[in-house]
């Protein structure tokens, strides 16, 4: 599995020459000639030599394990949401739940524990550092897992997700908090696209797996997996994840402090324009979520092979990462997100025309999700990364607050969607198109207008 991992990182990264026209560099001040085959010394970094640089901060990990624990812990959280979608149906039955769309909030309570915890989480971080509160975040993963496990009520297995929500909101804080500190720029975009082609492919697998494991048990079967996958994704971040944040770097909780580091994120012009993009994007992918399960089984009549039609329509995602990995360095993050964006405008311009007509049969109704998440996936690492590339000084804290504004946005935006369900596909439809519309609209008045300029030269 390394191996075949660092066959790809190795086509993924093609070595550059160190030169640029772009005005931005980041200077290196340690010699990694010595480390073996790909790696290459580069004094200065780049956005076009990016590729060629590997952070010493995370070592004694090499950068294809470092990838690969990244995307494991940020898979706690899609292995959450969507291994409880084939158990919607008989959580509701357990605890005598008769509203159609009440067992959504199985869903959505777990993303408002997400949301609001990543407003602690990174401050947290950026004075104790990463190691710590991403150690405690996973612990208290596990202990919302044992909660649900032993719920004997609705209202509790709601507490017990949103103690899981919370849990996981310091995986993603911190994992782009430790990203944002080994890396920058389009290299940053990179690994993180990486990563999300590794962690993104677990939304194509959950929904299967959760199937599986509802045909060999009950729902509470499916929270002691997620337990035992939390147990093993602490152990291996304790054992081998480093420190990649200096103690001289450390910021205080001084409350003045920290308002003052949230001032300083949400008064920059591109962090905010992008993370309300994003939550806009997000906000149609969740809607996605939400439904799916009934969109599948009461609309198409698929019945228990929702999953396959629900993994047919995600796997557009994951090869997005693969595609974004391989030419953001190349090519560029606005580049390639604002195509995204572009393109997802169009295809939900589509699939809202397709279901006014009704002529919106299921063949065509994936093929137009899986371009919709193929998009997704192109956007959303590079606004995170275009977002947080300001934020160097203070990444815990601007990823705190990024992961919030996206995530509540985005749960306001698919809870709305959701809960307007009604049997047909013209809410879902209508909400897709107006949330990634707004979002366009959005990147316009951050970029003054200007789509697809590459960031050195929209600088100057």
């Amino acid at each position: 599995m390394a191996s075949i991992i660092r066959r790809q990182f190795i086509a993924a990264f093609p070595l550059q020459t160190v030169g640029s026209s772009h005005s931005r560099t980041w200077v290196v001040h340690r010699n990694i000639a010595l480390i073996p085959l790909f790696y290459r010394e580069v004094r200065t970094v780049t956005d076009t030599n990016a590729d060629a640089w590997v952070s010493s901060k995370h070592q004694p990990m090499g950068f294809p394990e470092f990838v690969i624990v990244i995307a494991s812990i940020m898979a706690l959280n899609p292995l959450a949401m969507d291994m409880m979608l084939p158990a919607l149906p008989d959580i509701a039955s357990t605890f005598h739940v008769t509203a159609a769309n009440k067992p959504q909030e199985v869903l959505s309570s777990f993303l408002i524990g997400f949301g609001i915890g990543q407003f602690i989480m990174g401050p947290l971080s950026d004075r104790f550092g990463r190691r710590p509160v991403l150690i405690d975040g996973m612990a208290l993963y596990c202990v919302g897992s044992i909660l649900a496990i032993m719920s004997s009520s609705f209202e509790m297995l709601l507490l017990a997700r949103v103690l899981q929500g919370l849990g996981t909101s310091a995986t993603r804080v911190i994992a782009t908090s430790i990203v944002r500190d080994c890396y920058a720029g389009r290299r940053m975009a990179s690994v993180v696209s990486l990563a999300m082609m590794i962690f993104i492919a677990v939304p194509v697998i959950a929904p299967s797996l959760g199937e599986a494991l509802m045909a060999l048990t009950e729902w509470r079967g499916i929270f002691v997996v997620l337990m035992l996958y939390g147990v093993f994704a602490l152990i291996w971040s304790a054992v081998r994840l480093p420190e990649t944040l200096a103690v001289n770097e450390r910021k205080s909780l001084a409350i003045r402090d920290v308002l003052g580091a949230f001032r300083q994120t949400v008064t920059n012009r591109q962090t905010l324009g992008y993370a309300v993009a994003a939550g806009g994007v997000q906000g149609s992918l969740f809607a996605f979520v939400f439904s799916s399960q009934q969109v599948f089984t009461q609309i198409y009549g698929l019945g228990h092979y929702f999953p396959l039609a629900f993994a047919a329509a995600a796997i557009g995602t994951a090869i997005a990462g693969f595609l974004n990995a391989r030419f953001v360095g190349r090519i560029g993050m606005r580049v390639i997100s604002h195509g995204a964006l572009v393109g997802f405008v169009a295809v939900a311009g589509i699939m809202l025309l397709a279901a006014k007509m009704g002529m919106l049969p299921l063949a065509l109704f994936v093929s137009l999700a899986a371009l919709m998440m193929f998009a997704f996936g192109l956007m959303f690492a590079n606004f995170t990364s275009l977002a947080m590339e300001p934020q160097g000084k203070i990444a815990g804290t601007a990823s705190s607050l990024y992961g919030s504004i996206t995530t509540l946005l985005g749960i306001g935006i698919g809870t709305t969607i959701g809960q307007s369900y009604d049997g047909t596909l013209l809410p879902f439809a209508t909400g897709f198109f107006l949330c990634t519309l707004a979002s366009l609209t959005v990147v316009l008045i951050v970029e003054k207008g200007r789509l697809f300029t590459p960031h050195a030269r929209a600088a100057n």
